[in-house]
């Protein structure tokens, strides 16, 4: 026997006189001899006697059959055998009147040695009997569509709804199949899924079906439909009955759900105006529309801001400026429009005009009228075109995005016999919202690439030349739109004794903010080059200066501004030595430069890489090896060597390319790159080509100098001299005070050893090194001052003078500039448009 359900509390004592219980079934105990041991509150509100009236009670008061004692000691003796018992029983309640309970009594038990009987009850409910009447009004007055069909599938009989959902009358249905009445409904479809619950007595249920009826033959609706067989009393199918729902709203909102989520991988793939323009007509037809056309206002296709759309009054012109961006059809060459990719395109007439864009209000027609709609004034084609192909519904939905008007998008339909309809206008604009939030990150994209690309080539050297040491040659390829322009660059550098200083690096990272930074970087190794700093004391200074700019940035919030900050870069500095054939370098995480020797296979030098700069705490190590005359030295930045996806591939194939016998060296440099990066490439790619050039012993001259004021007079004379063999006469007097000067200097302030060099190239260049590490202070003397006016007349009779220090001491040099008739051939060259990177 179960205990009684529902309950809520227990009995706490069975053999006190409180006992309570919270169960809506009525339960009490009964001992062996009939007395009441336990009474529930459910046992009360059936029969009406409390608990303190039944406890000790006999039980058999409630009996109201004659019947029932005999009755009752049966039951008493299944349940002391084990067995629990469940029937009906009639009881008396309180009041008098009888009761028929559902009684439930358990095994026998003992409790306080005595042995007991749980008993449950609950008062026996009549059943609720359904008239014929109200059974037919029920399946006639059903919401949901009704059908029954014999074995044939045939109907023999249907409800009203299923009248109204199909338009078909009842009397015209019965005795005829599904796909006799209504063919645009799947009718064969449906029947064989019908034939096989037939045919195997499962039930089908929530089946979705999408077709036209009669009750509404312009729109497409969806129906869910579910089936079940007819069974008689002996088993037997006797036929089928299937119920229907419309279930248009939910198929459309699904609908429109799934093609807006698989628009989001269609559309906007690129960072592309044009491309995103394609891709969303290409989406739309045919799976939306036959025709599908998209507008762009001519600053968006130009980068522009929107301001663009507004007159000098700040108003909407009436006719905007738009350009047809792409152009899709179901048929092939796209006849039905009027203008063509490229071709500037007329707005619609008033009231369709700027407003329009502006406000963003779809317009919408689902039956179309080429002679009463507003572009046959406008454009007096369309109309023609309208006909010819039988465009009979349109929807055109304004691009905007950000509060920004992109332009206008517009769908037709010709092949496709239904006319768009609400839904269809609300998935029109999900799609052309998703699309103009990519055109829009497109065109903004597009406005910062070309700021960011004009930025770099404005910081980017406009015309490199290597003076007589080296003849240059360089190439820049920017990355393509969807990496975003990097921060590469590269320098050449003149420096003091005919030498010339080589420098490229990569800042980290893409954009405006990349190139700004390597502006500053380019800006600062200039000015550290031009303190005539070693490569890896260079190095180290740069180093400095980036760990600063970034603290600075991120101290000041660059990156809550929207500017990435500076997280760092990679440099390689060089300086070549024409006189000594000598190339010294050091590099910050940058790719070794390459070596062709003229008559040698290439190779790339061993030096440090050194740590990114940006890093800190680290040191860079210098590293020095020779050149013989007319080497191939190249500089380049990673993603030359890189596109092929191995760094030590890259490398060799740059090193084959390279080893080309090409005397032109633009050539070889512009084929070079072409060889190696194909096609776009995510990152920049530099390249800085050199060949190398020597000073002969015709083109300089030294001499030891004696710690003796009284030398300066025979070096003077030995200076003026060597000038004038070589064919600068009018320079020997200059040169006469400065090598006075500056050897004066030297012995008076400076250390021995001490020695004159003067070097003959595009100009000429008076050294005198000591062994000295003080460095020269140009003073501004009074007139009273017998001394302290040499460095002021260095300075002002030369075009540039300074020192530098090398690892002896120091050099102080100044130079005087060789009038242009009695320069050497391989003078400083005025650069061509081919230099320009």
């Amino acid at each position: 026997m179960e205990p009684a359900r529902k309950s809520d509390t227990a009995a706490t004592s069975m053999g006190s006189a409180d006992l309570s219980d919270a169960s809506t079934d009525a339960a009490a105990v009964i001992s062996q001899d009939g007395a009441v041991v336990g009474w529930t509150r459910g046992a009360e509100a059936l029969l009406g006697y409390s608990a303190p009236e039944m406890v000790g009670a006999s039980a058999g008061r409630l009996l109201a059959e004659p019947e029932a004692p005999a009755r009752v000691g049966g039951i008493a003796e299944r349940c002391r055998a084990g067995n629990g018992w469940s029937g009906m029983i009639r009881v008396r309640h309180r009041d008098g009147r009888t009761l028929d309970v559902l009684l439930r009594v358990s095994a026998a038990f003992r409790m306080d040695g005595r042995e007991c009987f749980l008993l449950s009850a609950r008062e026996e409910r009549g059943r609720w009997t359904m008239a014929q009447s109200v059974l037919d009004g029920f399946l006639a007055r059903s919401p949901v569509g009704m059908a029954v069909l014999d074995r044939d599938l045939r109907y023999v009989w249907v409800n009203g709804t299923l009248e109204q959902l199909g338009g078909v009358p009842q009397e015209e249905r019965l005795g005829r199949r599904l796909s006799e009445l209504l063919p645009g409904l799947q009718g064969e479809a449906l029947e064989k899924v019908m034939g096989k619950v037939l045919a195997t007595g499962v039930p089908v249920t929530d089946y979705e079906y999408h077709g036209w009826s009669w009750a509404d033959p312009h729109r497409r609706h969806a129906y869910s439909a579910s089936f079940f067989p007819l069974v008689d009393t002996d088993d037997t199918v006797t036929g089928i009955c299937y119920m229907v729902l419309d279930v248009t709203e939910r198929w459309a909102a699904r609908r429109i759900l799934s093609m807006v989520n698989e628009a989001g991988t269609s559309i906007g793939t690129t960072l592309d105006v044009l491309r995103t323009a394609e891709e969303l007509a290409d989406f739309a037809v045919p799976r939306f529309a036959d025709f599908v056309v998209v507008d762009l206002l001519e600053p968006v296709l130009g980068s522009e801001t929107h301001e663009a759309l507004l007159d000098d009054a700040g108003s909407a012109p009436a006719r905007p400026a738009l350009r047809r961006a792409a152009v899709r059809s179901v048929r092939e060459g796209c006849p039905e429009a009027v203008y063509r990719v490229g071709d500037r395109v007329g707005f619609l007439g008033p009231p369709y005009d700027a407003r329009t864009l502006i406000k963003g209000d779809s317009l919408f027609i689902p039956v179309l009228d080429a002679d009463q709609d507003p572009w046959a004034a406008s454009e007096p084609r369309r109309p023609d075109r309208i006909r010819e192909f039988g465009i009979h519904s349109l929807i055109s939905v304004p691009m905007r995005a950000r509060n920004t008007a992109l332009g206008l998008a517009t769908f037709a339909r010709t092949t496709n016999p239904a006319p768009f309809g609400s839904d269809d206008v609300l998935l029109a604009r999900e799609l052309v919202a998703r699309a103009a939030v990519c055109l829009d990150n497109a065109r903004r994209y597009t406005r910062e690439h070309t700021a960011a690309l004009t930025l770099q080539r404005s910081l980017l050297p406009p015309a490199l030349t290597g003076g007589t040491a080296l003849d240059v040659a360089s190439s820049y390829l920017p990355a393509d739109s969807a990496g975003g322009v990097g921060g590469d660059w590269f320098d050449v550098i003149p420096l003091s004794g005919a030498r010339v200083g080589l420098v490229i690096g990569d800042v980290v990272g893409h954009g405006i903010s990349a190139a700004a930074s390597m502006g500053r970087l380019r800006t600062a190794v200039q000015t550290l080059a031009d303190m005539e700093l070693p490569p890896d004391e260079l190095l180290a200074h740069l180093d400095d200066l980036v760990l600063r700019l970034g603290g600075e940035e991120s101290f000041s919030g660059a990156d809550a501004r929207g500017t990435a900050a500076f997280t760092g870069a990679t440099c390689l500095y060089a300086v070549y030595d024409p006189v000594t054939r000598r190339c010294t370098m050091a590099r910050a995480g940058h790719p070794p430069p390459v070596v062709v020797p003229p008559d040698g296979p290439a190779y790339f030098p061993q030096i440090p890489a050194g740590p990114p700069l940006g890093l800190g705490g680290m040191a860079f190590e210098a590293t020095e090896i020779e050149l013989a005359e007319h080497s191939l030295f190249g500089l380049f930045t990673n993603g030359l060597i890189q596109a092929c996806g191995d760094v030590e591939r890259g490398m060799a194939r740059l090193a084959e390319a390279l080893a080309r016998p090409e005397p032109d060296l633009e050539k070889l440099c512009g084929t070079a790159v072409r060889d190696l990066i194909p096609g776009p490439q995510p990152d920049d790619i530099a390249l800085l080509l050199t060949r190398t050039h020597a000073l002969g012993a015709d083109h300089a001259v030294s001499w030891d100098i004696p710690d003796d004021p009284a030398a300066v007079g025979e070096i003077r004379t030995l200076a003026a001299r060597q000038v004038t063999e070589w064919g600068l006469g009018e320079l020997a007097m200059t040169t006469e005070l400065l090598v006075s000067e500056l050897v004066t200097n030297a012995i008076r302030y400076a250390a021995p050893p001490i020695r004159v060099r003067l070097l003959r190239d595009s100009r000429l260049t008076c050294e005198v090194a000591d062994a000295s590490s003080t460095a020269p202070r140009l003073r501004h003397a009074r007139s009273t001052d017998e001394g302290g006016r040499g460095l002021f007349l260095v300075a002002q009779m030369s075009l540039r003078w300074g020192a530098r220090y090398t690892g002896e001491g120091k050099i102080i040099w100044a130079e005087q500039k060789i009038p242009a008739e009695q320069r050497i051939s391989a003078e400083y060259r005025i650069p061509d448009e081919r230099e320009t990177p």
